[in-house]
């Protein structure tokens, strides 16, 4: 027989038949974590890649690279003591090309002043591993990693291995032979990774600013055809970045320091001298500066394609990202020019080198939020 219910009774408050309500926030169970304690040890990291990448920049401009004729990950991180310690460090260096080739007649306190920047700049690289380990190993003992984050940070540090090791396979190519610089081709392997570490770094960063929950509810709004328009730009500044290392390896700034010409010539006469043919791509001064030149022109105007198409968007933030990259842009090319006019000084192509850094984190930034745009109110939209 049913049961009597007063008439203002909620139906199914009994035991049997109760269902629970939807807790809010189920996109977000179990995928928080330390967003916000894992984006500044990831900050921390970035400044500290960056650095390194200038650091290397010095070291390369300074003719450092090759002073130190070892790798020696642990008991390298001590520098020579005393002046037998010192002495024997040049002994090994005034046995290698560059000594002999260029440098012969170097003394003890000019040896020093190269050897100084090559240990400082493996030192910086030590000392983002280790900031690297402490940091993954901390989050990941104490579970703070958010669901699916976890390789994405070993992965960093994977890298950041490999490009230890890809540093030794650079500075020995330098050793042998008659060689008075490391290969052209391992410097644009080296810094390319470097900046592949950076854009990684950086993609994360913005990733952990917002949660999983505001991420999904974002990309209901992103631009496709920006995102991919932005991603295609990212590429091209990849490429640009390679060869402004091929340009930097083989001193090319130096060669050419006229503009819009080069030596007087639209098409300089000496670009493919070298055999086999191939070899002028990655050996000869005259073609890299060429194509770096030839990509600078192609890399801006596609940029101002891409900065007109940002300028459709309905997001105020999403066009504001790339008005700065557009405008920093600019800056590069500009930089570019006043560089190779004054014969690459180091004052100077380091200013250069971050410009290429802070374009390229702008590039990626714009790109970002053409995929996760800021939610904006209609008051935003007026302002």
């Amino acid at each position: 027989m049913s049961q009597k219910r007063a008439i203002f009774e909620e139906v199914g408050t009994d035991e049997k038949t109760k269902v629970a309500a939807p807790s809010p926030g189920l996109i977000d169970k179990d995928t928080g974590g330390a967003r916000r304690a894992i984006r500044i040890w990831l900050m921390v990291l970035f400044a500290m890649v960056a650095a390194m990448i200038l650091v290397g920049g010095l070291t390369r401009l300074t003719d450092s690279g090759l002073s130190i004729t070892e790798w020696n990950l642990v008991t390298g991180a001590v520098p020579p003591l005393n002046e037998a310690d010192w002495q024997a460090e040049f002994d090994k260096y005034r046995q290698t090309p560059q000594y002999e080739l260029m440098n012969r007649g170097m003394t003890l306190a000019e040896f020093q002043f190269i050897y100084w920047w090559e240990w400082g700049h493996r030192q910086l690289g030590r000392f983002v591993g280790l900031v690297w380990a402490l940091g993954f190993l901390f989050f990941l003992a104490t579970k703070r990693i958010p669901t699916g984050w976890t390789p994405r940070l070993l992965g960093l540090g994977a890298l950041g291995g490999l490009q230890g090791a890809i540093g030794w396979w650079m500075v020995s190519s330098g050793l042998t032979g008659r060689m008075v610089s490391v290969a052209s081709y391992r410097l644009a392997v080296h810094l390319g990774l470097a900046f592949v570490i950076l854009g990684l770094i950086t993609w994360f960063i913005l990733k952990l600013g917002r949660s999983e929950a505001a991420l999904m509810q974002a990309r209901r709004g992103r631009n496709p055809k920006l995102f991919s328009m932005g991603t295609g730009l990212m590429h091209f500044a990849f490429l640009q970045i390679l060869f402004g290392a091929l340009v930097a390896g083989l001193d090319a700034g130096r060669g050419y320091i006229d503009w819009p010409r080069m030596a007087g010539q639209w098409i300089p006469d000496d670009m493919f001298n070298y055999t086999p043919l191939w070899t002028n791509f990655f050996e000869n001064p005259s073609l890299v500066q060429f194509i770096h030149r030839m990509l600078a022109y192609g890399l801006f105007i596609f940029g101002i394609v891409v900065w007109r198409r940002a300028r459709g968007s309905g997001n105020e933030a999403t066009k504001r990202a790339f008005d700065w990259m557009a405008v920093m842009l600019f800056g590069q090319v500009v930089l570019g020019i006043v560089t190779l006019m004054h014969a690459a000084p180091w004052n100077i192509a380091i200013l250069h080198q971050l410009g290429g850094i802070v374009l390229w984190v702008l590039i990626i930034r714009a790109r970002f939020l053409a995929q996760y745009p800021i939610t904006q109110t209609i008051r935003s939209t007026k302002a």
